[in-house]
């Protein structure tokens, strides 16, 4: 499917953000993971312990793709075990299949596959396990069955026995409004109901839905008159959705689609929130924080320090701060580098750290997670190298 990108800019490195830094820069701690040396789009979880998921898709010798996943307990990774194999999974960063658990242990899968004689077409698709060993017949978890996009899923567990999977449509492609919808899906696999939550948002950014205090939030990039693409959050409260606002007038520009959407995490009713624009020909990425489920948040907070390209990623900390993830310009011909700092609750900006340099294609859409008192970041999506897995520490 066509994914239009984001057009050049040629704006010049800029300067240190100016607030008080924490001065300690973290440190980056390669964990070696059991993906196969064929790995992509890796994805985070957690499992009903608390303990780090990791899924990514693998390309096998006769060359299908499978997806798997392996848990993280204490200093060992359990044996990779098998969702899905021989499917046509869509190998594109921003649409990295996900696992979540509940709380009896039984978890749900999620991914988009295209067929192999379609350009055009995107399914989304489940399946369910209650041992994480057997996993149910995939099934197609939408209604409209048109070889239209269906895809940028992202999923959170609305219940104790049911997940919500946000998601967009385009039913007259990509040159038309697409539609931000949402499907409750059982622990069992099954699809429960379908419904519209915007008619007309950006066709291709990623999708962002976290569970709070107070229900469930989501993050999307809107779209609207004049081709501004700024992000907008829509939350679900006492059984009914909200009114959904833009997070911050941005006031983006674009006549296409930048494939960069937001990252949202939540715990109780702390949210935050991370993204990247290029509004006033500055890109960056910016975080916001909440401390009431989202009803209100802080000012934006500038975290990137140079030419940022987004790809964002964003984690809460033990304390009231947050962990994020982006990528941004550096040197030479593999001059991306991923890049991570941590801010506090009061907005203060740690120091950036860089994880990785390479190619935008090498290190793909990398994902953070923050899991009992560890903080964890994936990237990696060339298909000829595996994914990569590392520890944040101080």
């Amino acid at each position: 499917m066509k994914r239009l990108k984001s057009y050049l800019f040629t704006a010049c490195l800029l300067g240190e953000l100016a607030v008080p830094g924490l001065g300690q820069t973290l440190k980056v701690e390669p964990i070696a993971n059991p993906s196969s040396a064929t790995s992509l789009q890796a994805h985070w979880g957690t499992a009903q312990d608390g303990s780090p998921l990791l899924s990514w898709v693998e390309t096998l010798k006769d060359g299908s793709l499978t997806l798997r996943y392996a848990i993280r307990r204490g200093a060992q990774w359990s044996e990779p075990r098998t969702i899905a194999t021989n499917r046509h999974f869509f190998r594109q960063p921003a649409e990295s299949p996900s696992v979540i658990s509940f709380v009896d242990g039984s978890l749900l899968a999620e991914w988009v596959e295209i067929p192999p004689a379609s350009s055009e077409a995107e399914y989304m698709y489940v399946s369910a396990s209650k041992d994480g060993i057997k996993w149910t017949s995939p099934v197609i978890a939408h209604q409209d069955r048109n070889p239209v996009q269906h895809a940028l899923v992202s999923m959170a567990a609305s219940g104790d026995r049911e997940a919500s999977l946000v998601w967009l449509e385009a039913l007259k492609g990509e040159d038309a409004p697409s539609a931000l919808k949402r499907t409750v899906v059982s622990s069992e696999g099954k699809v429960v109901k379908e419904e519209s939550l915007d008619p007309d948002v950006c066709t291709c950014c990623p999708t962002s839905i976290v569970k709070t205090s107070r229900g469930l939030l989501v993050a999307y990039r809107d779209h609207a008159p004049q081709e501004i693409r700024d992000i907008a959050t829509i939350r679900f409260e006492n059984g009914r959705w909200l009114p959904s606002k833009i997070l911050n007038p941005d006031k983006w520009e674009i006549n296409a689609c930048p494939v960069n959407g937001a990252s949202a995490a939540a715990k109780d009713n702390r949210v935050a929130i991370a993204w990247y624009t290029e509004a006033q020909d500055s890109p960056r990425t910016q975080l916001v924080s909440s401390g009431d489920g989202g009803a209100t948040f802080s000012k934006p907070l500038r975290v990137s320090t140079g030419n940022s390209f987004g790809h964002v990623s964003a984690a809460l900390d033990d304390q009231s701060g947050a962990f994020v993830s982006w990528l941004e310009e550096g040197k030479g011909a593999d001059g991306v580098r991923l890049l991570v700092r941590q801010v506090t609750g009061a907005g203060i900006a740690g120091a950036v750290t860089q994880v990785a340099q390479g190619s935008r294609s090498s290190i793909g859409y990398p994902r953070l997670l923050h899991a009992g008192s560890e903080t964890w970041i994936a990237w990696g999506n060339s298909g000829v190298g595996k994914i990569q897995t590392a520890r944040l520490t101080q």
